[in-house]
């Protein structure tokens, strides 16, 4: 059973290992990579690691909580919950970014940790959650709605035709 855990150090060569398997890039969505963050040393990823853990870091998309995707020491994928950015980021990016690497796809890992954190975006002050993807990526988008996301817009960008979804926090118990 896969679990949610906050970024970690410890977790180098595993999360390493998914890194690589997608290919260069910074298209992991929520593991939060900037062009200059060094992951490959030992330093440089602890340092990024720390920079992912601290409260309310602003990377570029205001106030953003980010976990892990692991099962048995893998990590299989990230994702990140965006809960103090402007409505127009919001609108742009969503507040929920996810990703799974190629060998763990198609296997409802997503869709299970979209609902963990739809749990938690309560506690973070969102009443609903919007997510956007690419109208191409048909894969995400079944996600967001087998999660009870609500199509409320597309457009057109210059990397292709968007979807945006609204999806209600349940409220905290």
């Amino acid at each position: 059973m896969p679990q949610l855990l906050a970024p970690t150090a410890d977790l180098h060569p595993a999360w390493l290992a998914a890194h690589d398997e997608w290919g260069p890039g910074l298209h992991e969505d929520s593991f939060g990579i900037g062009p200059d963050d060094d992951v490959r040393t030992t330093e440089g990823f602890a340092t990024w690691v720390r920079s992912l853990r601290e409260a309310g870091t602003d990377r570029g998309d205001g106030a953003v909580a980010s976990w892990w995707i692991v099962e048995d020491g893998e990590v299989l994928g990230g994702i990140a919950l965006r809960h103090g950015i402007t409505p127009e980021r919001t609108r742009a990016v969503g507040n929920l970014g996810y990703g799974v690497r190629p060998t763990a796809r198609g296997r409802g890992v997503a869709t299970w940790a979209v609902g963990e954190v739809l749990g938690r975006a309560s506690s973070y002050g969102l009443e609903e959650v919007a997510v956007v993807c690419l109208v191409a990526n048909r894969a995400s988008a079944r996600v967001v709605e087998a999660v009870g996301g609500v199509l409320s817009e597309v457009w057109d960008t210059p990397d292709g035709a968007v979807r945006r979804y609204r999806v209600q926090a349940p409220p905290l118990s």
